[in-house]
């Protein structure tokens, strides 16, 4: 499964705190709370992060495998 490695975080160290995001409508609140649930964005959004921070989605995601069913 993919998880957020703590893309809030980045982007408030790059100046973009959620307050800051949601008044100049760069990421709608709907997405803050999308992200902080851990829940799936879209990758439109990814590219906005992206641009903001300047970086890869891979420094924002990572993969980890999903717990295999219990016998």
């Amino acid at each position: 499964m993919i998880v957020y490695q703590d893309i809030l975080g980045k982007l408030s160290r790059c100046g973009w705190p959620t307050t800051r995001l949601q008044r100049e409508r760069m990421v709608s609140n709907g997405t803050i709370i999308q992200i902080r649930a851990g829940k799936p964005i879209t990758t439109a959004t990814l590219d906005v992060i992206c641009r903001l921070c300047q970086c890869q989605p891979g420094e924002l995601l990572a993969w980890v495998p999903d717990e295999p069913p219990e016998e």
